[in-house]
C-alpha cells in the first residue's frame, strides 16, 4: 500500500479515538483555552458580519459551534469519522443545521467543494499532518472570494521552548521540528507524521497573490499546553514567560516563532 495512504489511514484512526475525549481534554487544560481566545480575537478582528467560513481539520466542532453562534456560516471538514461524529451530534444538539455544514474530507481534496468562502480557517496544526502545504493551498484561489481571508494556526520549525530540551539531554526531542522528512508522532497508539512549516514556506505556498497581514507567536518562551506539569511547578517563572511572550508575540522574529503561529493572508487574485 502506498506509504502516504498508509499516513492518512493513520492519521484518522488516531484523532478518530480521540475525538471521545477531545472536548474533556480541551476544557481541562487553562493554557489551551488562553491560546484559543486568542486565536478567536486574531480571528474576529478580521471576520466580517455572517461570513461563510471553510474550516479544516475542523476537530470536534469547539471552533465552528464558535462561529456560528456570531452570526456566521460554517463548512467545516475533517479526515476523521470520529471528529466530524462529534461535529453531527452538536449540530443536532445545539439545532445549528442552518449554521453549519459538516463534510468528512481530507483538506487535500477540498478541491471537491464546489461553493465559496469569505474566510477559509485551520486551527491547532492540522496542517502539519502535510508534508507539501501546496497540496492544499494550490486550492484556495478556487474556493475564496476576492479579498477572503486565511488564517492557519500551525506548528513552525522554530520553537525555543522545545530547544531546553537539550538540557535534559534529548537533543532529538529539542530538534525535531529541522527534520526534513518530518517527526514520528504518537496519539492513541497510532504512529504517523508530524511535519513542520517555516513562516516563509508557508507565505511561499499560497504565492504571490496572496498578501500577508499578520503573524503572532503562540508559546514562545512561556509553557505551551503539553506541559502543563511546567506552569503548575513553575508558576512565577512561566508567569514572566509569558509576559515576554505577550510583549514579543508580534514582533519580528518572534511573530514567526513559538509552539505554533498564527498566521493570515488576504487573497488578491492579479488576474480575473
Amino acid at each position: 500500500m502506498h506509504d502516504e495512504t498508509i499516513h492518512w489511514q493513520q492519521v484518522e484512526a488516531a484523532f478518530s479515538k480521540q475525538s471521545v475525549h477531545f472536548d474533556e481534554d480541551d476544557r481541562a487544560n487553562p493554557i489551551l483555552q488562553q491560546w484559543r481566545q486568542k486565536i478567536y480575537d486574531h480571528v474576529d478582528s478580521l471576520l466580517k458580519p455572517n461570513s461563510r467560513i471553510l474550516e479544516l481539520n475542523a476537530g470536534t466542532g469547539i471552533d465552528a459551534i464558535r462561529f456560528a453562534s456570531k452570526g456566521h456560516f460554517v463548512y467545516a471538514t475533517d479526515i476523521s469519522e470520529g471528529m466530524v461524529a462529534q461535529i453531527r451530534q452538536k449540530i443536532s444538539k445545539y439545532s445549528l443545521d442552518e449554521n453549519i455544514y459538516v463534510r468528512q474530507i481530507s483538506f487535500e481534496k477540498i478541491n471537491q467543494i464546489e461553493e465559496k468562502f469569505d474566510f477559509v480557517f485551520s486551527n491547532f496544526g492540522g496542517l502539519n499532518c502535510i508534508e507539501d502545504l501546496k497540496k492544499v493551498t494550490r486550492h484556495l484561489p478556487k474556493l475564496l472570494n476576492a479579498n477572503g481571508i486565511v488564517t492557519c494556526v500551525i506548528m513552525p520549525k522554530i520553537a525555543p521552548w522545545e530547544w531546553t530540551w537539550a538540557l535534559k539531554g534529548k537533543l532529538k526531542e529539542a530538534f525535531r521540528r529541522f527534520k526534513t522528512k518530518g517527526a514520528t508522532a504518537k496519539l492513541e497508539g497510532e504512529v504517523f507524521t508530524t511535519f513542520y512549516h517555516s513562516w516563509s514556506e508557508i507565505k511561499i505556498s499560497l504565492g504571490s497573490d496572496f498578501e500577508l497581514l499578520k503573524s503572532e507567536g503562540l508559546g514562545i518562551f512561556a509553557a505551551p499546553p503539553s506541559a502543563l506539569n511546567f506552569n503548575s511547578r513553575f508558576p512565577v517563572l512561566n508567569r514572566y514567560l509569558n509576559i515576554w511572550d505577550k510583549y514579543l508575540c508580534k514582533k519580528f522574529p518572534f511573530n514567526r516563532w513559538g509552539d505554533h503561529i498564527i498566521i493570515a493572508f488576504r487573497y488578491q487574485p492579479t488576474s480575473p
